[in-house]
């Protein structure tokens, strides 16, 4: 398994929820110097990747969607790989990691000719055997459910990565509903319901 430290796990993790698997904006804490150096390092490995678009729209720290600019003035956007949503432990959709326009530079803001549409419903997948996720699922569907530092135990998360897990991969793309009690003596405790 990839090591990754910690803040390449919350810019992964942040790519993987986002729709167009784009790894910008980065943490608000991680700039110029450090976050050159970061981004190169997860470049390096394979675990994004830059897509040149057709667009000549200026890399803009405010708006903090385009990684840089090309020789030519065109716009390059940072995606996560499908290695590196395997490194999170989080399955591909087998789909290109670069959005299918490639050429439009991406907007924070939805087109206003789009028609209004009701949140579909989760995909019905399911997560790799032997993966992170795959321990996920199975400690919160084990008697008793688990607490988050069970599962920063297991699984060598941090607490933050852990909610952006239940938030993200489970509830969002698997479509699973993670509920929590407070127990005396063990703390709040996450469980889902068995199959």
């Amino acid at each position: 398994m990839t090591k990754l430290s910690d803040t390449q796990l919350v810019i992964l993790s942040a790519a993987a929820q986002r729709e167009d698997r784009n790894v910008l904006p980065l943490p608000g804490s991680l700039r110029g110097g450090a976050a050159t150096k970061v981004v190169g390092a997860l470049l390096k490995r394979g675990l994004i990747a830059e897509t040149a678009t057709d667009s000549q729209t200026k890399a803009d720290a405010a708006l903090n969607r385009i990684w840089r600019n090309d020789e030519h003035g065109r716009a390059i956007l940072l995606h996560i790989t499908d290695a590196g949503l395997a490194a999170i432990g989080v399955e591909s959709e087998s789909r290109d990691s670069a959005p299918t326009c490639a050429d439009e530079t991406p907007s924070a803001e939805p087109t206003q000719d789009a028609p209004a549409e009701a949140d579909p419903a989760p995909k019905a997948r399911t997560p790799r055997a032997g993966t992170k996720q795959a321990k996920l699922i199975e400690m919160l569907r084990a008697d008793g459910g688990a607490t988050i530092d069970e599962i920063v135990a297991e699984t060598g998360w941090q607490p933050h990565t852990v909610r952006g897990a239940f938030a993200g991969a489970l509830k969002k793309k698997l479509g699973l509903e993670v509920t929590s009690e407070k127990m005396d003596g063990r703390g709040r405790v996450y469980s889902l319901p068995r199959d």
